[in-house]
C-alpha cells in the first residue's frame, strides 16, 4: 500500500515521552508510528526536528477590527506560521444568536488556513436562552465577561461579515447574568470560560487613578488589582459548585488569582486554568509605553515567577494567547494609558516564547509543552482524540519544531492584520518550521503554502 505522507527521522513527543519513529499519514489521519519507511507519495525529512500534536490556541479575538471574512485569512495565516493548527475564536455578538450567528459561521467557513472552533460570549438574557441553539450549531463552550458592566461596560462586538465599521456596545454583565449562564451551561454539559475581574471594583479603581492623574502600565495594573480578580473568581466558583458546571478561567496572570483558584478547587469547584505568554514574560516594571496594555493587566516580576511555578507544577492547564488582531492607530488612540486600547497580537509568538523561555530554560519539559499547548485543550473542549494527540485515527495535525532555530521577532513575519508586536526585536531560540493540518503542509519555513479554506470548524463532543 502507498500512503499519502510519511514523516521520517523526527523525534515524536507522546504523553509517555519521546520516541524516534516515523509518522504515517493517509487521508488526513494518522495511520500509525513505525520504524519502517513504507511507500508514500510525499516524504517529509524530520531530521533534527521534533514532531508534536498540533497546538491549539484556546483564546483568539479576530473579527472585531476587521470582518471575519478578512480576519480569518490574516489571523489563520499568522497562526500557521506560528505553528498553531486549531484556533478558538471568542465570538462576540450583541444581537440574538438566531439573528447573527449563521452569517458569521458561513463567512468563517471559507477563509481559514488552519482549523478553528468557537466560544460564544454571553451578554444578555436573550442569549442565555439561545445557548442550546449555539450547541446545535457546534458551539459547545461559552464565555462570560465579569469585567464588563456599569460604567466600564464598553466593548467592541464582532463586525458583520463584509463590514468595516466598528461595532461599539455597552453591556452590563451582572451577577444574575453570570449565574444564569453557568446554570444553563451546566444543563447543556458545556464549560464556561470566565474573564474574572469584578467590574464594580475596577470601575472605582480606574476613577480613583484618573482623579490622581496617574498614567502608565503600573497605574493600569493598580487600578485593576489582583484582589478584584480574586473577588470575581470567588463569586463564579460558587455558582460553578452550585450547578456542577466546569469553570475555565481565561488569562490568569497574578499570584493572588492563582491562590484564590486553589482555594476554590479545594472547595470542590471543577476548574481549569489558562494563562498567556505575556504573563510569563512581561511586567509593568520593565515595559515602556502602552503597547502591553491588556485586561487583566500584566503584573510584577514576582507574579511572572508565580505563573511559571504554577505552570511547571501542572496547576495551569492550557496556554492561550488572548490574541487581539488590532492596529497601532487604534491601539494608541489616546494620549495616556486610559485612552489606549487593551489587547495585542500574540498567536504567532506563543510557541517560540514557550520554547525559548520554557523548554530551553528547563522550566517545562517537552511533554508538558504538549499538554499545555494541545492535549489538555483538546480534552477540555471536546476535541480529543480527534485533536491533541498523535495516536492512530486522530487528525494529522502536526507541528515540527527546531529547538535550535534562532530568529528575530518582527510584526511582519506572520502576515497578520496587526502592524506591531510586543516582542518586536526579541531573538528567540526554538521555532515551529512546518505546520500540518489534517495531513496537508500549511506552512513551511515561515511561508504559508496551504490552501485558503482548508481550515474547517472542528466537530466537538460534549464531555
Amino acid at each position: 500500500m502507498t500512503y499519502d505522507t510519511v514523516i521520517i527521522d523526527s523525534h515524536v513527543i507522546l504523553p509517555q515521552g519521546m520516541v524516534d519513529k516515523n509518522i504515517i499519514i493517509d487521508e488526513g489521519k494518522i495511520v500509525g508510528l513505525t520504524h519502517d519507511t513504507p511507500a508514500c507519495d510525499n516524504k517529509i525529512n524530520g531530521n533534527g526536528l521534533i514532531s508534536v500534536p498540533g497546538p491549539i490556541d484556546t483564546h483568539v479575538h479576530y473579527g472585531v477590527y476587521s470582518p471575519i471574512n478578512e480576519a480569518a485569512k490574516t489571523e489563520s495565516h499568522a497562526a500557521a506560521i506560528g505553528g498553531i493548527t486549531t484556533m478558538m475564536r471568542m465570538l462576540r455578538l450583541g444581537d440574538p444568536f438566531t439573528k447573527s450567528l449563521q452569517a458569521q459561521l458561513d463567512a468563517a467557513s471559507k477563509y481559514h488556513y488552519v482549523d478553528y472552533a468557537i466560544h460564544a460570549s454571553i451578554f444578555t438574557k436573550t442569549q442565555i436562552n439561545e445557548m442550546n441553539f449555539c450547541v446545535d450549531k457546534g458551539i459547545t463552550s461559552f464565555k462570560i465577561y465579569m469585567n464588563l458592566g456599569g460604567e466600564i461596560g464598553h466593548v467592541y462586538m464582532d463586525m458583520p461579515p463584509d463590514s468595516f465599521d466598528l461595532v461599539a456596545a455597552q453591556v452590563d454583565v451582572t451577577d444574575e447574568i453570570v449565574e444564569q449562564t453557568v446554570k444553563t451551561a451546566a444543563s447543556l454539559g458545556c464549560p464556561v470560560l470566565v474573564h474574572a475581574e469584578d467590574y464594580e471594583s475596577c470601575g472605582c479603581g480606574i476613577k480613583t487613578a484618573k482623579e490622581k492623574n496617574q498614567d502608565g502600565l503600573h497605574a493600569w495594573s493598580e487600578s485593576r488589582s489582583p484582589e478584584f480578580e480574586a473577588k470575581a473568581i470567588k463569586t463564579v466558583s460558587k455558582f460553578g459548585r452550585d450547578y456542577n458546571c466546569v469553570i475555565y478561567f481565561v488569562h490568569i496572570g497574578s499570584e493572588r488569582a492563582l491562590a484564590q483558584i486553589e482555594e476554590e478547587r479545594k472547595l470542590g469547584t471543577k476548574i481549569f486554568v489558562e494563562t498567556c505568554p505575556h504573563y510569563l514574560t512581561l511586567s509593568y516594571e520593565k515595559q515602556q509605553g502602552y503597547l502591553a496594555k491588556v485586561m487583566p493587566p500584566i503584573r510584577t516580576e514576582k507574579d511572572s515567577k508565580a505563573v511559571w511555578s504554577a505552570l511547571s507544577n501542572n496547576l495551569i492547564n492550557t496556554i492561550g494567547t488572548d490574541h487581539v488582531a488590532n492596529q497601532l492607530k487604534l491601539k494608541l488612540g489616546g494620549d495616556d494609558v486610559w485612552g489606549a486600547l487593551a489587547g495585542f497580537p500574540g498567536i504567532g509568538t506563543v510557541l517560540p516564547i514557550l520554547l525559548n523561555d520554557g523548554v530551553n530554560q528547563n522550566r517545562i519539559t517537552l511533554e508538558q509543552f504538549v499538554k499545555f499547548t494541545s492535549q489538555n485543550a483538546a480534552q477540555i473542549f471536546g476535541m480529543y482524540p480527534q485533536k491533541g494527540t498523535l495516536e492512530k485515527n486522530s487528525d494529522a495535525d502536526i507541528t515540527m519544531i527546531d529547538l535550535k532555530k534562532e530568529k528575530k521577532v518582527t510584526s511582519d513575519l506572520f502576515g497578520g492584520f496587526s502592524d506591531y508586536i510586543v516582542y518586536e526585536g526579541r531573538i528567540l531560540k526554538g521555532w515551529p518550521v512546518k505546520t500540518l493540518v489534517r495531513g496537508e503542509i500549511i506552512a513551511d519555513n515561515f511561508e504559508v503554502i496551504g490552501k485558503l479554506g482548508h481550515g474547517k470548524l472542528v466537530e466537538r463532543k460534549i464531555n
